[in-house]
């Protein structure tokens, strides 16, 4: 569903990614971890087709970067660090928009539904503007499943929530797994992503330089693989 080879990415002199390889099968649920300034971000900004690759081949699901940006971001679902919402429309209107972009059958049934799931229902007709920062991080990833996307890429989307919203996004998620689609999230909260994802990628001064699936670690094993990834790198 993604393949990397040779990846780099250069700002100015500066190497953020260098000979990157990644690759995830469909219905992986990778967790992408490093430090800060490790190129995560970026990472995930090449696979959304909003950043272009200095050098090397980046293909998602089934098509290359950049030149099939248009087919990939269709395949696409992103929750990053902008919630890329229109704060002059309500929450209803933002997902209306999206969803005729994205051409959802059943638009409004589908929103409402989605509006549920996240928690925003009793908000729907309110203006964006005038949500929390929290409340905008709901509306985001309802924009991001929205169109029940192959893949769906998470740049820390825990950030911003509280508990309860926390636990709706790790319910959400846990049902996307189940359904077989691809995902691939930066976390700092290893205890979350511990419960949520099959493998465990450790990005450091731009290339992976560990991995493990879920299932050859103990139950309290992320940290300490951590540690010793970025102590051996």
């Amino acid at each position: 569903m993604i393949h990397v080879r040779q990846l780099i990415k250069r700002f100015g002199p500066k190497i953020v990614l260098n000979k990157m390889a990644f690759d995830v099968s469909q219905g992986e649920f990778v967790a992408l971890i490093g430090p800060n300034g490790a190129g995560k971000t970026t990472f995930l900004r090449i696979l959304s087709s909003l950043a272009k690759p200095s050098i090397g081949e980046v293909n998602v699901a089934g098509f290359h970067l950049p030149g099939q940006a248009a087919s990939v971001r269709q395949r696409l679902g992103v929750v990053s660090h902008m919630p890329l919402l229109y704060g002059d429309l309500t929450a209803s209107e933002n997902l209306l928009f999206y969803g005729r972009m994205y051409d959802v059958a059943d638009l409004t049934h589908r929103v409402q539904e989605v509006l549920q799931l996240v928690g925003l229902l009793h908000r729907s007709g309110d203006l964006v503007r005038t949500f929390s920062r929290g409340m905008q991080q709901r509306l985001a990833i309802g924009r991001a499943i929205l169109h029940n996307p192959d893949v769906l890429l998470l740049d820390e989307p825990h950030t911003g929530l509280d508990q309860d919203a926390c636990d709706m996004l790790d319910g959400v998620l846990r049902d996307v797994a189940v359904s077989g689609r691809t995902v691939v999230m930066t976390s700092h909260d290893f205890v979350r992503a511990q419960n949520l994802a099959s493998r465990f990628d450790v990005l450091s001064r731009g290339r992976i330089v560990a991995s493990i699936p879920a299932n050859k670690l103990s139950p309290d094993g992320l940290q300490a693989f951590y540690r010793e990834s970025l102590e051996q790198a």
